[in-house]
């Protein structure tokens, strides 16, 4: 069975988002009144997988292996079967 998952990068509160205060004051410039952004990373993964709990599983495996720095990011993870 083919599994897509939708992973959210983001940084942990506490963690100063320089990119996120930059969008916010050009947010302001353009006259949007006082915007809170934080900026974070949308990863798309497909794999083969024999159940939805084997996938989630390989995608939180692939997360904590290599595509969060757990010192400064959280994550989440969405899970859908493929047709």
């Amino acid at each position: 069975m083919r599994y897509g998952a939708e992973i959210l990068v983001y940084l942990k509160e506490g963690v100063l988002d320089t990119q996120g205060k930059a969008v916010a004051a050009s947010l302001t410039r353009l006259g949007y009144d006082d915007p809170s952004v934080r900026v974070g990373k949308y990863i798309r993964v497909e794999i083969e997988a024999s159940d939805i709990d084997s996938a989630k599983e390989t995608f939180d495996k692939m997360c904590k292996d290599l595509l969060v720095n757990a010192i400064v990011e959280d994550y989440t993870v969405k899970v859908e079967e493929l047709r």
